[in-house]
């Protein structure tokens, strides 16, 4: 048999720890992942480009807007109503809403509105009088259709009505004649179908209701009736 006998190790000396390169006495442990570089986080990363003071251009300054030069805005402000004025006419109130879009200031845009006023370019009674001419003769509107389309090209009210006192009073006949037209259109249905789509499209137009059924009464008296049609019948 083998007995192992305690070794009394209490009168010996330790053995002399022995440290890594770069470790001392005294120092704590470190991690292994300490001191590398994690990437930023995406909101680190949105918070630093919403940051203004990161906004900076390559040489180190902040982003500045660049001067508008006043000269060149009021050019392509007048350069653009002139392009509108090349298609069609417009009135002054019209003609300061598109300026108001280049954002001119408002005293330059009153001033290149009053040339262009002075000019001849604007004018709100020609323009009057192209929308009567257009929509009361032409088109055959009544006269409150055509007050209606002055109203939304915001001709001033006192030239509306000033255009419409010059208007030919013929509104009466020119109801008739229309709805005449429109009833030769019509044959195929009853005289109360006749009726009812003449008054909707005579008010459509813009004429008044007295207007309308003088119209109406005279088409309907326009329109054959079965009887008075020519047929014949033959029998084999």
């Amino acid at each position: 048999m083998v007995r192992f006998e305690p070794v009394d190790d209490a009168g010996r000396e330790p053995a002399p720890v022995v440290y890594l390169h770069g470790a001392a006495p005294g120092m704590k442990r470190r991690s292994p992942l300490e001191g590398r570089s994690l990437p930023p986080r995406a909101d680190d990363e949105r918070e630093r480009h919403s940051d203004p003071v990161f906004q900076a251009d390559p040489a180190g300054h902040a982003d500045q807007a660049e001067p508008v030069d006043p000269a060149e805005q009021l050019a392509q402000a007048e350069k653009l109503l002139l392009t509108r004025l090349r298609r069609r006419s417009l009135s002054v109130a019209e003609a300061r809403t598109l300026v108001e879009e280049t954002d001119l200031d408002a005293d330059a845009a009153d001033d290149l509105t009053a040339r262009f006023r002075d000019l001849g370019y604007l004018d709100d009674a020609r323009l009057a009088e192209q929308v009567v001419h257009s929509h009361l003769e032409r088109k055959g509107l009544g006269r409150s259709g055509v007050e209606a389309e002055m109203r939304r090209r915001r001709i001033p009210p006192e030239v509306i009505l000033q255009a419409l006192e010059e208007a030919p009073d013929d509104e009466e006949a020119r109801a008739i004649e229309a709805a005449c037209k429109r009833a030769a259109q019509l044959t195929r249905f009853d005289d109360e179908t006749i009726e009812r789509r003449l008054t909707g499209f005579l008010m459509r137009k813009g004429y008044g209701s007295a207007v309308v059924r003088v119209a109406v009464k005279q088409a309907l008296a326009s329109v054959p009736r079965p009887s008075a049609r020519t047929t014949s019948v033959r029998f084999r």
